[in-house]
């Protein structure tokens, strides 16, 4: 027979993740590359730093003054 409350581990995941809830989403976040651009001479996003090859648009002369910064994953969908 029951005992009128709740225990055990699977409790203990529940009421964790009610205070993950609780505390709102997790942000995910990544490293993006901001510079300049023959086309756009103002800084501005130009890519993930994973997916672009921040030496080569220097030098080639794609791209300057060139730096990473880390922002949430879903800002440049």
């Amino acid at each position: 027979m029951g005992k009128g409350y709740a225990e055990g581990p699977a409790v203990e995941e529940a009421q964790a993740n009610i205070e993950r809830v609780k505390e709102g989403p997790v942000k995910r976040k990544r490293k993006a590359v901001f510079g300049s651009t023959p086309r756009k001479h103002d800084r501005h996003f130009i890519g993930w730093a994973d997916e672009v090859d921040q030496d080569e648009l220097f030098e080639t002369g794609k791209g300057w003054g060139l730096s990473v910064s880390e922002i949430a994953a879903d800002a440049h969908k």
